[in-house]
């Protein structure tokens, strides 16, 4: 059904999953196994640090070489295998880590009152530390007081900031002497530790009205499929309601929505049949070649990420914030992770992935892949556990 044929590598994961389908042919990915509820025990195989059609994307989208790019997937593979475990050393002085690009290493906020030997136990592991005046606890308090607070249109959205230490408003330029703007500005500094940032646009969500491109459809809205599920596949909630039915590029019936969140959430998934299935892989798009997906480790702060959509296809970035509120023009979209990817209209629901790890699906952003921009993801675990599915997974 497919215009964009599969590699060999996606054949043979056919011949070992034995057919067991689900999205098809309008498909934007496929990913790794997990549990209903979790991450993958693996993140990967050491011997492949990924596809061919990340290390491309990444060294056209982050100026890397080709080794560069290799070693800093491997890099953030480590970081991200080690992040649990420097949470847990940390205890109640943690305040926050992040992948350190130009040192490939992942670094670890720490309050002056974390005990000496689980500072020298972080360091052993491989980790670099820093003192921060602010607890993660703390700061994930400010902004959920922030959260309760109703906020104009002109406040793009907020996070908590690690590496700086506090938690983030986004203030859209051209709104920033608006009395409401700064009435919440006023009161999101009352909460606590607040940075305020200006920002050049606001956020928008990137569904399309019908237009050629190799996408899914639900009525006039145009979106891409994310992660391939057993059952069906998940993308984004604005993309469509509940029993909305859903078609491929090519017009036939895909299968329906059987859950679906927006706003608060920006997450759905599709039941797929009449012929339809999926593949664990991520499509290139005829720009990189396709690519499998082994699991759904979460990248920290400062890691590669790539997004495929049908739209603007294959781009990469890195991984700027997590747990940030964007405040759409529908209403505010909670726990997203900000990235530095761009994004078009029609890429809405797409995947986005670090090195052969699911991240998440595209909920929006600002800008164009000719100027650039920000991109939001709602990450893919977090709708593993709210559906209860389980995702596919390539483990040749």
């Amino acid at each position: 059904m497919r215009r964009t044929r599969l590699t060999h590598a996606v054949l043979a994961a056919l011949l070992v999953l034995g057919g067991s389908g689900a999205a098809g042919a309008a498909s934007a990915a496929a990913t790794g196994a997990t549990t209903p509820a979790g991450v993958t025990a693996s993140p990967g195989s050491a011997a492949e640090p990924a596809s061919e059609g990340v290390l491309i994307a990444m060294q056209r989208d982050l100026g890397l070489t080709r080794k560069q790019a290799e070693a800093r997937i491997a890099a953030e593979r480590a970081a991200a295998a080690l992040d649990p475990k420097v949470r847990r050393a940390a205890g109640n002085a943690y305040a926050g880590s992040w992948f350190d690009a130009a040192k490939g290493r992942l670094t670890v906020a720490l309050t002056p009152d974390v005990p000496p030997g689980a500072r020298r136990v972080i360091e052993a592991a491989g980790a670099e530390t820093r003192t921060a005046a602010h607890t993660a606890r703390e700061l994930d308090a400010v902004k959920a007081r922030l959260d309760r607070l109703p906020a104009p249109s002109g406040v793009s959205g907020w996070h908590v900031d690690p590496t700086a230490g506090t938690v983030v408003v986004d203030v859209v330029g051209k709104d920033r002497s608006d009395n409401d703007v700064r009435r919440f500005v006023s009161r999101a500094r009352e909460a606590g530790p607040v940075t305020v940032r200006t920002v050049s646009a606001a956020p928008r969500t990137f569904a399309a009205g019908t237009v050629g491109g190799d996408p899914y459809y639900t009525g006039n809205v145009r979106c891409s499929i994310g992660f391939s599920v057993y059952g069906g596949f998940v993308t984004a909630g604005h993309c469509g309601s509940p029993g909305a039915g859903v078609s491929g590029w090519d017009g036939s019936y895909i299968g329906t929505f059987q859950g679906s969140s927006f706003p608060d959430n920006d997450y759905a998934w599709v039941s797929v049949g009449s012929g339809w299935w999926t593949v664990p892989v991520v499509l290139g798009w005829g720009t990189v070649p396709d690519q499998l997906v082994r699991g759904s480790a979460v990248a920290p702060v400062g890691s590669s990420v790539c997004r495929s959509g049908s739209t603007s296809h294959w781009h990469c970035g890195t991984v700027l914030a997590i747990n940030e509120t964007v405040n759409y023009s529908q209403g505010a979209v909670h726990q997203l992770t900000k990235t530095s990817v761009c994004a078009e209209p029609g890429d809405s629901g797409g995947s986005f992935i670090t090195g052969d790890q699911a991240q998440g699906v595209t909920s929006g952003g600002w800008g164009n892949c000719a100027g650039g921009g920000e991109t939001w993801f709602q990450p893919v675990n977090e709708i593993l556990s709210r559906y209860g599915l389980t995702l596919h997974t390539y483990t040749g």
